[in-house]
This record gives structure tokens, C-alpha cells and sequence, in this order.
């Protein structure tokens, strides 16, 4: 199995434009097929997000942090939230992802990306940096 990164995509307007009733059917669809996720091992983690006006983007400038109000891409679609699947593959992730009362109701896209391994590069960077500690000081 590997993990899988959802980024759940929200289009403007679309919970606004819902009913009370729509909203509370689309959540508790949403957090039962989160449920079903969680109890059949496929969900590792769920992250929800505040709106793209509660950003902070953070830059390096001439030496310094520099930051900026608001998210750090212009878009009329906002990241909604975060969640990590663990899939067969991603074919299987498209099935789990399918399924999300949210993508039918046309919430917003849902960008699917495999999670990096990176044990091999921080194992590299354990010895190089081992190497350096034990290295004798001229």
C-alpha cells in the first residue's frame, strides 16, 4: 500500500450557494464515507482548512523572513483541506477518491498526488552529516 495526498480543491461559492439542509446532508455524507475510510485502513489523516484569507505566506528576502497577508497562489478556487489515503496504487485512489460525497456533489476537483519517500535521501544526508560531526577539526 502506499500513501496518498489529497488536496480537495473548493470552487467559489458552492457551500454559500447550498442550503442549510444541502450543507448538513453534504458534511455528514462526507464525514460517514470519511468513517468507512478510517475503519478500513485507508485513512491515515484528515486536515481541514480555514479559508485562504487566514494565510500567511512566508518568503526569504535579503536575508530575512518576509511575509505577505493571504495565500501564496491567486486562484478563485481554494485549497479546502488535506488527506492522506493509503491506496494500492493509484488506481485505487481514484476509486476511494470517486467515492467522496464531496467530489460528486462537484464541491471542487481533487488533486491526487503519491506521497514522496524520502528514507533513502535523509539516510544519505545521516551518513554526510555523521561524516562531518566525526571529521577531525583542522
Amino acid at each position: 500500500m502506499d500513501d496518498i495526498h489529497l488536496l480537495g480543491i473548493l470552487e467559489p461559492g458552492k457551500f454559500e450557494g447550498m442550503t442549510d439542509g444541502e450543507r448538513n446532508t453534504t458534511f455528514d455524507e462526507c464525514f460517514e464515507y470519511n468513517d468507512d475510510l478510517r475503519a478500513n485502513g485507508h485513512l491515515v489523516a484528515e486536515v481541514p482548512l480555514q479559508p485562504p484569507e487566514t494565510a500567511l505566506t512566508l518568503y526569504w528576502k535579503n536575508g530575512k523572513v518576509a511575509t505577505t497577508d493571504g495565500p501564496y497562489a491567486e486562484t478563485k478556487e481554494q485549497l479546502g483541506g488535506i488527506q492522506i489515503l493509503e491506496a494500492r496504487d493509484l488506481n485505487h485512489a481514484v476509486q476511494l477518491v470517486s467515492q467522496l460525497p464531496g467530489f460528486k456533489y462537484g464541491l471542487g476537483p481533487v488533486e491526487i498526488r503519491p506521497v514522496a519517500d524520502l528514507n533513502d535521501i535523509i539516510k544519505e544526508s545521516e551518513r554526510r552529516r555523521r561524516r562531518r560531526k566525526d571529521a577531525p577539526v583542522s
